[in-house]
């Protein structure tokens, strides 16, 4: 039975950062197109097939510096959030040096890791802005 509860505040807790997500992605497009870029990329270099961000690199950075051009919706312009998403977009034109400069498997592994976390510190700044 504590199983049963710990397991559906988990699951309660997971949904509630999935609808928290839907709503800044709908609010902010940009993001959500910095992200269908960042999942078709980082979870097959997770799994070691680093292919399909060796193609995209480009990609990702022009993404990355979109959203700082964009219409930032007022409640997610944030000092904190404008930082992060800087530090984004130097972390995504750092990432596409290494993929032409032709840099080892694992350091491109370790960039985009830290890419996607910076992402995701933005997604959770984003939830926190709406509170």
């Amino acid at each position: 039975m504590k199983h049963l509860k710990t397991f559906l505040v988990l699951a309660l807790i997971v949904v509630a950062n999935t609808v928290s997500a839907q709503s800044t992605f709908d609010k902010w497009p940009t993001i959500k197109e910095f992200h269908e870029v960042m999942s078709q990329t980082f979870h097959p270099a997770e799994e070691g097939n680093l292919a399909p961000i060796k193609a995209r690199s480009e990609e990702m950075m022009n993404k990355a510096a979109m959203l700082l051009k964009s219409d930032i919706p007022t409640e997610f312009r944030t000092d904190a959030i404008l930082a992060s998403a800087e530090r984004l977009q130097i972390k995504s034109k750092a990432l596409h040096k290494l993929i032409m400069s032709n840099g080892s498997d694992a350091a491109i592994v370790k960039s985009i890791t830290d890419l996607h976390d910076t992402f995701h510190e933005i997604v959770g700044l984003c939830s926190d802005a709406k509170k």
